[in-house]
């Protein structure tokens, strides 16, 4: 099982942009991503999970609620391809519902 850390996004942006002067060869340019770019992957934003019955779900018509287990205002997750990467808010856009993420999940892999 790996460990997680979680780091919120400005403390993520100036570890970045901290350095000693020093050249740092690990640094990569978009071009050296080129090959990525069309790479299609999977982004899931999950509100909240509920476990219940089948015979519950078929239950369920128009109008029917369905409490979550998450509260109001709690963050929510942010999965790409089954994997949690971050954490988030839900905002609107030009009258669309969007993601902004406030907390990225940083996972060591051993």
């Amino acid at each position: 099982m790996s460990d997680e850390k979680n780091l919120p996004l400005n403390e993520l942006e100036a570890g970045a942009a901290a350095g000693d002067g020093a050249p740092d060869k690990s640094v990569r340019t978009a071009r050296d991503l080129d090959a990525v770019y069309d790479i299609p992957v999977q982004v899931s934003a999950v509100l909240g999970r509920a476990t219940m019955q089948v015979s519950q779900l078929l239950k369920l018509g128009r109008g029917a609620v369905v409490e979550l287990d998450r509260k109001v205002g709690e963050a929510i997750d942010i999965y790409v391809n089954n994997r949690l990467i971050a954490r988030g808010e839900v905002v609107v856009v030009d009258e669309r519902l969007g993601v902004t993420m406030t907390e990225i999940i940083k996972t060591d892999r051993t």
